[in-house]
Formats: structure tokens, C-alpha cells, sequence
């Protein structure tokens, strides 16, 4: 007979005594802080962003505590049927998607729009961390066991550019490759598959679209195209300059509140919070993101079964990579992709997916103390 843990006997109460309320109490404040700064941006109304924004956030709080009550070996049974529906919906996309500026990314549900590649942002972190947890270390080398989770990254993120939506390809891509170097997969074959990159990127710039180009050849020179493709990071680098040190103040940002800066309440929402608090202020912004990350990380660390752990790192550095790519797009280090600001950027199913994902890392740490054979069962 199978001997189970401690953790499988927790109540309701033992789990809310060991959540982790630090987490918690960061999240609510980085989700207060997006709320404030969509009432800013929206003219100091609650219309027609700060309300959504709270409308969506609230529930989404209390799903994320929800799901943290979820003991982990459920998200193992269910990680490949998750990913295999997900998958479907990415399909369903493609045949009958919902159209908006110029992409065809959503499902339209009548009283709600999904975005299913930010779903598969979740579901894909628990399917690899499945699949490696499944693998013996040895195994984790062999070329033909790495085919399998290959084809699990590739299918959606081929799925995912024909939508096209080159930022959230770009970030399954870069998650998968962290989950599977903490997988174990040696360093070397990740510079045979930049090589191979390389070798391809001639071939994928004549397939690129005319917009994503255009963000390239911008991001080299905006100056090139000051009222066309480098319009966005050109206001951006403007509104950053002139919040000084300490900002403007709340609601006192020109380049936001004279309408000069582009989709400010989502991929730009960062350069709101730059323009009217100051470097100070987002370098503490930037600050919470670090702790939510460091969190991740002491999570993953503490966890006693590798799936647990996998899905620990996979999921904080998916946050990671939201919070990275989105600043370094905003401030011109890197081409505009389109990645919102994690729980702070206007969003609806981005917003949820995020919630979900924190609610995931903090269910782990409630049951970290579990530990699963490679066959799923769990042992003491």
C-alpha cells in the first residue's frame, strides 16, 4: 500500500495557515497599483479602463486563492488533457477566431473573450514539467526523449505565429527553454539550436508580416519612421525622459494625458507609471516584481518532487519574461512585441492567466512538502 504524506490529510484551515500571505499581499498591491494607474491613464475616471480592470481583477483574486487550496498531484493528472484542449482551442482559432486589430487571437464567447495562447502559457509549463518529471536524470540527455517535449513547444508556438502574435510565440519559446534547462538538459544543446536559428533567420524575415518587420527596422532607427513605425517607442523614450526623478504626479503626465503616447493602458501602461511617479517610482514597481520572482524561486527551491518544482520554475519564469520583455520593449532595448505588464497592464484573459499562474505557484508552496514517484504516486 501506497503511504501518503502528511499534506494529503491538510483541511481548509491547515492550508490557509500555510499559504503564503507575503505572496498574497504582493500580488493585491501590484494589481492595486495597475487599477490606479488605468483610473490615471483614463483621465482620472473609472471609465472605460480602471473599472474593467477591477471588475476583472477581483474575481480573479479570489480564483487564484481558490486554486491555491488545489493540491499539485491534480495538476499532474490533468497537465497533458489541459494542454491537448488548449491546443484545440488554438485550432478553433485559426478555423473561426475572433478578428481584432489586424489579428486573429481570440474566441468570442458572447459574454466573454478568451485568448487561448495565454492559456497555453500555463498549460504548457505543466505539461514539460510533467514529462521531465516522468525522465530519470540520465534520461534527460537522450536526443530521442527530447523529440517529444520539442513537438509539445513547436506545435503551439507555430500555432501562435499564424495568428500573428510574435511576442507570446517568442515567450512559450523562451519559458520552455528555462524549464528545460532546469530540467537538466545540457547548455550545449542550447547553442546548437541558436545556430539553427541563425542559419533560418534569413528565410523567416521574408515570412515575417509587413508590421513585424517594420518594428525591427525601427527599433534600429525609430527616427526613420517618426510618424509611422517608430511613433510608439519615440513618445515612449519622450514620456520616460520628462517624469524626471520623482514624476510629475498622479494624473499629471503630458505625454499620457494629451493623448500623445500609444496603447498607454497596455503594452505602454509601464511609461504611465515612469511619466507620472518618476524613476523612483518605477524602480519600485520593478522592485515588487523582483520580491513576486524571488518568491518563485524560494517556492521552486523548497519543493520535494520534481514536478512540483518544474512547474515552480517554469511558471516564475514565465512572470519573469512578461515583466523583462514588456520594460525592455517600452524603454527601446528591445523591438515592440506586444507583451503587457503583468497584473498591471489592461487585459482580460492576461489578467486571469497571470492570477491563475500565481495561484498555481501558491498552491505548490502549500503542498510542497509532497512528494511524487516518477509514476505519479505520491510517496513519503
Amino acid at each position: 500500500m501506497t503511504r501518503l504524506s502528511s499534506s494529503d490529510h491538510l483541511s481548509i484551515v491547515d492550508k490557509l495557515r500555510l499559504m503564503n500571505w507575503g505572496l498574497v499581499a504582493l500580488i493585491l498591491v501590484i494589481g492595486s497599483i495597475g487599477v490606479a494607474l488605468q483610473y490615471s491613464a483614463g483621465g482620472q475616471s473609472w471609465h472605460p479602463w480602471a473599472g474593467p480592470q477591477l471588475i476583472r481583477f477581483v474575481p480573479g483574486f479570489v480564483l487564484m486563492l481558490l486554486l491555491a487550496l488545489i493540491d499539485m498531484r491534480f495538476w499532474l493528472r490533468v497537465a497533458y488533457p489541459l494542454y491537448g484542449l488548449i491546443l484545440v482551442l488554438l485550432i478553433v482559432v485559426e478555423i473561426m477566431g475572433h478578428t481584432g486589430m489586424g489579428a486573429q487571437r481570440w474566441i468570442n464567447l458572447g459574454f466573454f473573450v478568451i485568448q487561448p495562447s495565454e492559456l497555453m502559457k500555463i498549460a504548457l509549463v505543466l505539461a514539460l514539467a510533467k514529462y521531465f518529471h516522468m525522465l530519470g536524470l540520465d534520461e534527460v540527455g537522450r536526443p530521442m526523449l527530447l523529440l517529444p517535449p520539442i513537438v509539445m513547444v513547436l506545435v503551439p508556438v507555430g500555432l501562435v505565429l499564424l495568428q500573428p502574435n510574435l511576442g507570446t510565440a517568442a515567450l512559450l519559446l523562451l519559458a520552455s527553454a528555462a524549464l528545460f534547462f532546469v530540467a537538466g538538459v545540457r547548455w550545449w544543446k542550447f547553442v546548437l539550436i541558436l545556430a539553427l536559428v541563425a542559419i533560418a533567420a534569413p528565410y523567416a524575415w521574408h515570412h515575417l508580416h509587413d508590421y513585424q518587420r517594420a518594428r525591427l527596422t525601427t527599433f534600429i532607427n525609430p527616427e526613420s519612421d517618426p510618424l509611422g513605425a517608430g511613433y510608439n517607442i519615440i513618445q515612449s523614450k519622450i514620456a520616460l525622459g520628462s517624469g524626471g526623478l520623482f514624476g510629475r504626479g498622479f494624473g499629471m503626465g503630458t505625454q499620457s494625458q494629451l493623448q500623445f503616447l500609444p496603447e498607454k493602458h497596455t503594452d505602454f501602461i509601464f511609461v504611465v507609471m515612469a511619466e507620472e511617479f518618476g524613476m523612483i517610482g518605477a524602480l519600485g514597481l520593478l522592485l515588487l516584481y523582483f520580491f513576486l520572482v524571488a518568491y518563485g524561486v524560494m517556492i521552486a527551491l523548497s519543493c520535494r518532487s520534481q514536478f512540483a518544482r518544474l512547474a515552480s520554475f517554469g511558471l516564475t519564469a514565465s512572470f519573469f519574461l512578461y515583466v523583462f520583455v514588456n520594460v525592455a520593449m517600452v524603454t527601446g532595448t528591445i523591438p515592440v512585441v506586444g507583451i503587457p505588464l503583468p497584473l498591471v497592464s489592461y487585459g482580460g484573459t492576461s489578467m486571469m492567466t497571470l492570477l491563475m499562474g500565481c495561484g498555481l505557484l501558491l498552491g505548490i508552496s502549500v503542498h510542497r512538502d509532497v512528494r511524487i514517484s516518477r509514476t505519479g504516486i505520491s510517496d513519503i
